[in-house]
Protein backbone atom coordinates (compact mmCIF):
# COMPACT_ATOMS: atom_id res chain seq x y z
CA UNK A 1 0.00 0.00 0.00
CA UNK A 2 1.76 3.44 -1.13
CA UNK A 3 1.13 6.26 1.07
CA UNK A 4 -0.87 8.25 -1.56
CA UNK A 5 -3.45 5.04 -0.64
CA UNK A 6 -3.22 5.31 3.33
CA UNK A 7 -6.20 6.51 5.24
CA UNK A 8 -5.92 5.95 8.65
CA UNK A 9 -2.97 5.22 9.52
CA UNK A 10 -1.92 3.53 13.45
CA UNK A 11 1.62 3.69 14.66
CA UNK A 12 2.64 1.32 17.66
CA UNK A 13 -0.31 1.22 19.19
CA UNK A 14 -0.49 -0.10 22.86
CA UNK A 15 -3.18 -0.55 25.30
CA UNK A 16 -3.87 -2.06 28.48
CA UNK A 17 -6.88 -2.98 30.31
CA UNK A 18 -5.66 -3.35 34.36
CA UNK A 19 -2.31 -5.44 34.18
CA UNK A 20 -3.79 -7.19 30.90
CA UNK A 21 -1.53 -5.89 27.43
CA UNK A 22 -4.13 -5.97 24.87
CA UNK A 23 -2.58 -4.04 21.93
CA UNK A 24 1.15 -4.70 21.94
CA UNK A 25 3.19 -1.97 18.96
CA UNK A 26 0.65 -2.26 16.67
CA UNK A 27 1.03 -0.48 13.75
CA UNK A 28 -1.23 -0.65 10.61
CA UNK A 29 -2.61 1.45 7.19
CA UNK A 30 -6.10 1.22 5.99
CA UNK A 31 -6.70 2.64 2.66
CA UNK A 32 -9.42 2.10 0.19
CA UNK A 33 -11.08 -1.27 -0.28
CA UNK A 34 -11.62 -4.15 2.42
CA UNK A 35 -9.38 -4.95 4.97
CA UNK A 36 -10.17 -7.56 6.86
CA UNK A 37 -9.15 -8.00 10.37
CA UNK A 38 -8.85 -11.94 11.76
CA UNK A 39 -7.26 -13.20 14.49
CA UNK A 40 -8.26 -15.84 17.42
CA UNK A 41 -10.78 -14.54 20.24
CA UNK A 42 -9.42 -12.37 22.67
CA UNK A 43 -6.52 -11.16 20.25
CA UNK A 44 -7.22 -7.55 20.83
CA UNK A 45 -8.98 -6.71 17.59
CA UNK A 46 -12.18 -4.78 19.31
CA UNK A 47 -9.77 -3.07 21.01
CA UNK A 48 -7.87 -2.07 17.94
CA UNK A 49 -11.06 -1.22 15.77
CA UNK A 50 -12.22 0.80 19.22
CA UNK A 51 -8.85 2.34 19.04
CA UNK A 52 -9.09 3.28 15.64
CA UNK A 53 -12.55 4.53 15.52
CA UNK A 54 -11.57 6.97 18.21
CA UNK A 55 -13.93 5.40 21.11
CA UNK A 56 -10.64 4.53 23.00
CA UNK A 57 -7.28 6.16 23.47
CA UNK A 58 -4.23 4.45 23.43
CA UNK A 59 -2.03 4.02 26.22
CA UNK A 60 0.75 4.71 23.60
CA UNK A 61 0.96 5.16 20.10
CA UNK A 62 -1.40 7.44 16.92
CA UNK A 63 -3.94 7.32 15.19
CA UNK A 64 -3.54 9.61 12.36
CA UNK A 65 -6.09 10.19 9.34
CA UNK A 66 -5.28 11.61 6.04
CA UNK A 67 -8.19 10.83 4.02
CA UNK A 68 -10.54 13.70 2.18
CA UNK A 69 -12.14 16.67 4.36
CA UNK A 70 -15.76 14.91 5.81
CA UNK A 71 -17.45 16.07 8.29
CA UNK A 72 -17.40 12.47 9.35
CA UNK A 73 -14.25 10.76 9.08
CA UNK A 74 -14.85 7.21 10.65
CA UNK A 75 -17.93 5.40 10.79
CA UNK A 76 -18.04 2.58 13.15
CA UNK A 77 -20.03 -0.24 13.72
CA UNK A 78 -19.99 -2.12 17.70
CA UNK A 79 -20.36 -6.38 17.31
CA UNK A 80 -23.59 -5.68 18.80
CA UNK A 81 -25.44 -2.28 17.82
CA UNK A 82 -28.51 -1.04 19.71
CA UNK A 83 -31.22 0.86 18.63
CA UNK A 84 -33.70 2.68 20.56
CA UNK A 85 -37.00 0.59 20.53
CA UNK A 86 -40.50 2.45 19.40
CA UNK A 87 -38.50 4.04 16.21
CA UNK A 88 -38.91 2.51 12.77
CA UNK A 89 -35.64 1.82 10.62
CA UNK A 90 -36.36 4.78 8.71
CA UNK A 91 -37.15 7.21 12.02
CA UNK A 92 -33.55 5.92 13.30
CA UNK A 93 -32.02 7.18 9.99
CA UNK A 94 -33.67 9.93 9.92
CA UNK A 95 -32.01 10.70 13.49
CA UNK A 96 -28.56 10.25 12.73
CA UNK A 97 -28.35 12.33 8.98
CA UNK A 98 -30.15 15.48 10.97
CA UNK A 99 -26.73 15.54 12.58
CA UNK A 100 -24.28 14.78 9.27
CA UNK A 101 -26.83 14.91 6.32
CA UNK A 102 -27.76 11.80 3.77
CA UNK A 103 -31.16 10.26 2.86
CA UNK A 104 -32.78 7.98 5.08
CA UNK A 105 -34.28 5.86 2.34
CA UNK A 106 -31.01 5.67 0.04
CA UNK A 107 -29.53 4.22 3.11
CA UNK A 108 -31.77 1.74 3.62
CA UNK A 109 -31.69 0.83 0.06
CA UNK A 110 -27.82 0.34 0.07
CA UNK A 111 -28.11 -1.99 2.80
CA UNK A 112 -30.90 -3.93 1.37
CA UNK A 113 -33.65 -2.98 3.59
CA UNK A 114 -36.05 -0.91 1.88
CA UNK A 115 -38.75 -3.20 1.92
CA UNK A 116 -38.18 -3.19 6.33
CA UNK A 117 -38.37 0.62 6.27
CA UNK A 118 -41.57 1.18 8.13
CA UNK A 119 -40.80 -1.53 10.49
CA UNK A 120 -39.76 -1.22 14.19
CA UNK A 121 -35.91 -1.62 15.45
CA UNK A 122 -37.34 -4.16 18.28
CA UNK A 123 -38.79 -6.07 14.99
CA UNK A 124 -35.88 -6.30 13.01
CA UNK A 125 -34.05 -9.90 12.93
CA UNK A 126 -30.98 -10.02 14.25
CA UNK A 127 -29.23 -10.03 10.26
CA UNK A 128 -31.82 -6.82 9.81
CA UNK A 129 -30.44 -5.07 12.68
CA UNK A 130 -26.73 -5.28 11.98
CA UNK A 131 -27.44 -4.04 8.44
CA UNK A 132 -29.36 -1.36 9.95
CA UNK A 133 -25.68 -1.01 11.60
CA UNK A 134 -23.91 -0.83 8.60
CA UNK A 135 -26.64 2.01 7.47
CA UNK A 136 -26.06 4.24 10.46
CA UNK A 137 -22.07 3.70 10.10
CA UNK A 138 -22.19 5.27 6.54
CA UNK A 139 -24.37 7.98 7.28
CA UNK A 140 -22.55 11.00 6.43
CA UNK A 141 -20.69 8.61 3.53
CA UNK A 142 -16.99 8.67 5.93
CA UNK A 143 -14.31 7.95 3.84
CA UNK A 144 -13.61 5.26 6.42
CA UNK A 145 -16.07 2.73 8.03
CA UNK A 146 -15.20 0.15 10.75
CA UNK A 147 -17.00 -2.79 11.24
CA UNK A 148 -16.92 -5.04 14.06
CA UNK A 149 -17.81 -8.68 13.46
CA UNK A 150 -20.80 -7.48 11.27
CA UNK A 151 -21.89 -11.49 10.28
CA UNK A 152 -21.13 -12.97 13.86
CA UNK A 153 -23.89 -15.70 14.80
CA UNK A 154 -25.63 -14.63 11.71
CA UNK A 155 -26.54 -17.40 9.32
CA UNK A 156 -24.44 -17.91 5.97
CA UNK A 157 -26.39 -15.97 3.63
CA UNK A 158 -26.89 -12.99 5.77
CA UNK A 159 -23.39 -13.34 6.84
CA UNK A 160 -22.47 -12.90 3.13
CA UNK A 161 -24.87 -10.09 2.89
CA UNK A 162 -23.07 -7.86 5.09
CA UNK A 163 -19.64 -8.75 2.97
CA UNK A 164 -21.17 -7.84 0.29
CA UNK A 165 -22.28 -3.94 1.41
CA UNK A 166 -18.38 -3.77 2.25
CA UNK A 167 -17.14 -4.64 -1.01
CA UNK A 168 -20.28 -2.31 -2.94
CA UNK A 169 -18.48 0.34 -0.46
CA UNK A 170 -15.20 -0.61 -0.76
CA UNK A 171 -15.79 -0.06 -4.69
CA UNK A 172 -16.80 3.36 -4.27
CA UNK A 173 -13.78 4.00 -2.83
CA UNK A 174 -14.80 4.02 1.21
CA UNK A 175 -11.53 1.98 3.34
CA UNK A 176 -13.19 -0.17 5.35
CA UNK A 177 -11.85 -2.03 7.86
CA UNK A 178 -13.64 -5.42 9.09
CA UNK A 179 -12.93 -7.86 11.78
CA UNK A 180 -14.06 -11.57 11.38
CA UNK A 181 -13.90 -15.02 12.18
CA UNK A 182 -15.24 -16.18 8.28
CA UNK A 183 -12.42 -17.29 6.41
CA UNK A 184 -13.98 -18.18 3.81
CA UNK A 185 -15.92 -14.46 3.36
CA UNK A 186 -12.79 -12.99 4.29
CA UNK A 187 -10.32 -14.29 1.42
CA UNK A 188 -13.37 -14.26 -1.43
CA UNK A 189 -14.34 -10.42 -0.62
CA UNK A 190 -11.17 -8.54 1.17
CA UNK A 191 -8.42 -7.12 -0.50
CA UNK A 192 -5.75 -7.16 2.45
CA UNK A 193 -6.19 -9.57 5.19
CA UNK A 194 -4.35 -8.14 8.61
CA UNK A 195 -3.77 -10.71 11.32
CA UNK A 196 -3.33 -9.96 14.86
CA UNK A 197 -2.82 -12.64 18.06
CA UNK A 198 -2.28 -11.64 21.47
CA UNK A 199 -2.41 -8.34 20.84
CA UNK A 200 0.35 -8.02 18.10
CA UNK A 201 0.05 -8.01 13.99
CA UNK A 202 1.40 -11.18 12.92
CA UNK A 203 1.15 -10.58 9.27
CA UNK A 204 -0.51 -8.21 6.91
CA UNK A 205 -1.19 -8.57 2.58
CA UNK A 206 -3.37 -9.47 -0.18
CA UNK A 207 -4.65 -13.26 0.44
CA UNK A 208 -2.49 -13.84 -2.79
CA UNK A 209 0.60 -12.68 -1.28
CA UNK A 210 0.16 -13.62 2.31
CA UNK A 211 -0.61 -17.39 0.13
CA UNK A 212 2.46 -17.15 -1.70
CA UNK A 213 4.53 -16.19 2.15
CA UNK A 214 3.13 -19.07 3.80
CA UNK A 215 3.14 -21.65 1.04
CA UNK A 216 -0.76 -22.24 1.21
CA UNK A 217 -3.89 -21.74 -0.31
CA UNK A 218 -6.35 -20.79 1.83
CA UNK A 219 -6.86 -18.21 4.21
CA UNK A 220 -7.67 -20.75 7.49
CA UNK A 221 -4.51 -22.14 6.36
CA UNK A 222 -2.38 -18.80 6.05
CA UNK A 223 -3.90 -18.09 9.76
CA UNK A 224 -3.21 -21.27 11.55
CA UNK A 225 0.62 -20.10 10.31
CA UNK A 226 0.42 -17.14 11.06
CA UNK A 227 -0.93 -17.15 14.73
CA UNK A 228 1.41 -20.33 15.22
CA UNK A 229 4.75 -18.17 14.96
CA UNK A 230 6.46 -17.52 17.92
CA UNK A 231 5.15 -14.01 20.01
CA UNK A 232 7.25 -11.07 18.90
CA UNK A 233 7.38 -11.96 15.25
CA UNK A 234 5.56 -10.25 11.95
CA UNK A 235 5.44 -10.76 8.35
CA UNK A 236 4.45 -7.89 6.81
CA UNK A 237 3.70 -8.43 3.31
CA UNK A 238 3.84 -6.47 0.30
CA UNK A 239 4.48 -2.98 2.22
Amino acid sequence: MTSEEETLVATDLSHSFGDVDVLDGVSLAVGPGVTALIGPNGSGKTTLLRTLAGILSPDSGTVSYDGPPSRRRIGYLPQQPAFRPGFTARETLEFYTSFVGGEPEELLERVGLGDAADRNVEALSGGMTRLLGIAQAIVGAPPVVVLDEPGSGLDPGMRRRTFEVTRELADDGTAVLVSTHDMLLAERFADRIAVIEAGSLRAFGTPEELFERYGCTSLQAVFDAAVSREAGSVEVIGQ
